[in-house]
């Protein structure tokens, strides 16, 4: 079979479905190409024919999750539709392993990401900010639930709850030592709303 043979046996959004049954098998360490390309049963440059470069592929898929948000059934009133669109966008992160860290990894101007960013956007601008409060206060969200979502879904590999108590003591580090079952890992849907709370509250 030809390679525009094959490549006619495919289309974008079959490559980016592979990639991200890949992703939630493997985790983003395992996702290429080349690698979606053996998932297919194609060749790599037939993958490529469809998403070009590997980088490429990574914003078509992180773009793919954020078009899987739902954006209906919001609340009415503009704070809480806010907050609710931060929780759809966090939900949507844990929904594929690795989630977080392909998303923040990527930068697409694509309809999903766009979608989503209007969505939260409007929500901001009808609560009343202004045009720069509502553009800056939706990147603190956003920032604030990707780095949270992000721990959250590595947890597993990193004991820093371990780490931080064997490197702090009430002595080296009065305030630290305070507040250090605080700072632990864990408490995340807490730890969320209390976050997009304070950014909210603090626009």
């Amino acid at each position: 079979m030809t390679n525009r043979q094959q490549s006619d046996r495919l289309d974008p959004a079959t490559v980016i479905r592979a990639g991200l049954d890949l992703l939630d098998e493997k985790g983003l360490d395992a996702v290429s190409t080349r690698a979606v390309a053996d998932r297919l049963g194609v060749r790599i440059n037939t993958v490529q024919w469809h998403v070009k470069t590997k980088a490429r592929m990574l914003d078509l898929m992180a773009d793919a999750v954020l078009g899987e948000i739902p954006l209906t059934d919001l609340p009415a009133e503009p704070a809480e539709r806010a907050r609710e669109l931060a929780r759809r966008f966090r939900r949507g992160l844990l929904s594929h392993r690795d989630g977080a860290a392909l998303v923040v990894g990527t930068y697409p101007a694509e309809p999903g990401t766009l979608a989503f960013a209007e969505a939260l956007v409007e929500a901001l601008l009808a609560s009343g900010l202004g045009d720069r409060e509502a553009a800056w206060t939706s990147w603190a969200v956003i920032y604030f639930a990707l780095g949270l979502t992000q721990e959250e879904q590595a947890v597993d590999h990193r004991p820093l709850g371990d780490i931080l108590a064997r490197a702090i003591s009430a002595t080296t580090h009065p305030a630290l030592h305070r507040v250090a079952g605080h700072l632990a890992p864990g408490s995340f849907d807490e730890r969320f709303e209390f976050g997009v709370e304070a950014i909210l509250a603090g626009r």
